[in-house]
């Protein structure tokens, strides 16, 4: 396993939407060792293929209190959202230093290829809702700040390029 660099904003890749997974193959399931790898490295709950570089649509999230329960997903889309919201701090490690309030559907229906490529649906609440979501986005060309007001991106990303400089 290798803990894998994150792509650096505005890298176009991060603008792109990722390549579904045809079939879940040993090189899939080694991209996502190194996924979960790098994400327990940042530390994170949560990291799309795409912050890597690699544009396919595969994801890790693990918003577990013991770790070491990340769920590995391939092509995941939410099926089905609660009304009701959840409002958390978001970032990217690919756009580090700054964060926002991010209002979500606290629970999801996700429905993704296991790593056994079976096709399964699952629900999140909470953190891991979140998570699926965040990365889902990430998967679609959209970071976390896409969905603030035109004014609270354009602070925000004032913001990180101070932080860079």
């Amino acid at each position: 396993m290798t803990v894998r660099p994150f792509v650096s904003w505005p890298d176009k890749r991060l603008r792109t939407a990722a390549r579904p997974v045809a079939d879940i193959t040993d090189e899939i399931r080694a991209i996502w060792e190194d996924m979960v790898e790098t994400m327990e490295a940042m530390p994170g709950v949560g990291l799309a293929a795409a912050q890597i570089g690699v544009m396919l649509r595969l994801t890790v999230v693990d918003a577990s209190d013991e770790r070491g329960q990340a769920i590995r997903m391939a092509n995941p889309e939410v099926i089905d959202a609660s009304q009701e919201t959840r409002t958390h701090e978001e970032a990217s490690p690919n756009l580090p230093g700054v964060s926002a309030r991010v209002d979500r559907p606290a629970r999801v229906t996700v429905a993704f290829l296991d790593r056994l490529g079976h096709r399964v649906t699952r629900e999140f609440e909470g953190l891991w809702a979140t998570s699926v979501q965040h990365q889902i986005d990430h998967l679609n060309g959209r970071m976390y700040f896409d969905t603030l007001s035109r004014m609270k991106r354009d602070m925000l990303l004032k913001r990180a390029r101070k932080v860079r400089a």
